[in-house]
């Protein structure tokens, strides 16, 4: 008989235990078991109802919280909801504190409570006095008996996680368990989860997934803060550096766009079943993104964090009026899209020009492929395909144990992973294929062909599908 047989005290015994499920779909031809934790089934529909009991506990064991008090935050939404929650059942009061990016969904889910919602301009920084942070912390000064639970600095928070949701993780992956993937806001989820794992599994990889625009990936590779760019994703990058978010428990951290948060959000619903939050779709987009790489032994279990509901989100991007005016559905995918989309195979092929024709023949053969970039380095010197090498073997049989340099043809073009899916069919009419850079990294990450593009256009129902 399950645990949950028996009545709960309080909707607050309802949180963790979230199950996690495979994506078959979504995860076809990849060598791994990708298995979703379903986060959005807290009660209150997010990975942030784990945080708020914990956080209100230790303000309360501190006597920062006492009977008929107010707590005031600073949050995206979902944290709010959490604490509106615990509120709810322990008598408090609630004021929150959101930037105006965030949805219509989340202002009226946390008035459901209660609470009183305070709205500020996006885009300020930190320290700017009407930013959302600098408005809760005066707002819990001038409020009697008021308490500022900080989330972006509250160690509740990533002890929470470290309590509970790392070691269902570590129940739920089983032995193959090879890594978890989660996007990063504040930091406590993954930190959390980080920690357990450090502790008790150090050999499963931690992955963090962080939105263009934001400052978090850029800092854990550099440990330099640089300026923050405006994202349509919502409750996740930061514009500062969390004190709750430990770089040290996390191995690699993935950059995500827009648009692909979005495209995999809707496709978890449409394909999955899952209706979930753009975060989500982060987490799913930043996983197939690192495997790719083939990181982990095939057959390796790999856990994604799915953090929010979609129901808050139905404003956003599951309204196709405000997808197209925010240029997501006029646009369509992007390169970076439409590598993910394409049936799971090796990191990026190909060969520097030292290397010979009959191993770069074999090569070709064995993926069954008949083009690739020769590069030196990061350095685009040219391409090989099998026309070449045969044109060459024709006019001379040795030219087989020749460098790969006496067959070269001129090199592919160059795209970025956000270039627009209107932007490679301009391209592809001149050229053969396209080399796919990452921005960030400057690092060459994939090749898009002719082939690639209507293979997606035609399972999709066109270049505008999303």
């Amino acid at each position: 008989m399950s645990e949950r047989a028996a009545p709960l005290r309080s909707i607050l015994d309802a949180i963790g235990d979230t199950p996690v499920v495979p994506l078959p779909r979504i995860g076809k031809g990849v060598p791994y078991t990708l298995l979703a934790k379903l986060e959005f089934l807290n009660p209150g529909g997010s990975v942030k109802d784990r945080i708020a009991p914990a956080m209100v506990d230790a303000a309360e064991a501190q006597g920062l919280l006492k009977p008929g008090g107010t707590i005031v935050e600073a949050t995206s939404g979902n944290t709010g909801v959490g604490l509106a929650m615990v509120a709810a059942v322990r008598g408090y009061r609630c004021v929150f504190v959101l930037p105006d990016k965030m949805s219509t969904e989340k202002i009226r889910l946390l008035r459901a409570y209660g609470a009183r919602v305070v709205i500020t301009p996006s885009g300020l920084a930190p320290e700017h006095p009407m930013s959302h942070y600098s408005v809760a912390r005066r707002l819990a000064q001038e409020i009697p008996n008021a308490c500022y639970p900080n989330q972006y600095v509250n160690p509740a928070n990533p002890d929470a996680h470290e309590r509970s949701t790392g070691p269902e993780i570590d129940r739920q992956g089983g032995e193959r368990l090879g890594a978890v993937v989660a996007t990063v806001g504040t930091g406590g989820t993954i930190s959390g989860i980080g920690r357990h794992f450090k502790a008790h599994r150090p050999s499963v990889r931690i992955i963090g997934v962080d939105p263009y625009g934001s400052v978090l990936a850029p800092y854990f590779r550099t440990h330099e803060l640089v300026k923050a760019h405006p994202y349509k994703v919502e409750g996740i990058g930061e514009d500062m550096i969390p004190k709750t978010v430990d770089f040290s428990v996390i191995d690699q951290f993935v950059q995500v766009e827009d648009r692909e948060s979005f495209h995999f959000a809707r496709r978890l619903a449409r394909e999955e079943g899952l209706f979930v939050g753009g975060s989500s779709g982060s987490a799913v987009a930043g996983a197939l993104a690192w495997l790719r790489d083939r990181p982990l032994p095939e057959g390796s279990t790999v856990v994604v964090l799915l953090p929010d509901s979609g129901d808050r989100y139905l404003s956003k991007f599951y309204s196709e009026d405000w997808m197209r005016e925010n240029r997501f559905l006029d646009e369509g995918a992007t390169a970076g899209t439409l590598l993910l989309a394409k049936e799971f195979g090796p990191p990026i092929l190909s060969v520097d020009p030292t290397t010979t024709v009959r191993d770069a023949l074999a090569l070709l053969r064995h993926h069954g492929i008949s083009q690739l970039p020769v590069l030196a380095g990061r350095e685009n010197v040219g391409s090989l395909s099998e026309e070449e090498i045969l044109r060459a073997v024709l006019s001379e049989q040795s030219a087989l144990d020749r460098t790969v340099s006496s067959v070269l043809a001129p090199p592919f073009g160059v795209v970025d992973r956000d270039d627009s899916v209107a932007d490679l069919m301009r391209r592809l009419r001149e050229e053969r294929a396209l080399l796919v850079r990452d921005r960030t990294t400057g690092e060459f990450v994939g090749l898009l062909t002719r082939h690639d593009l209507l293979s997606y256009i035609s399972t999709r129902g066109g270049p505008d599908a999303v």
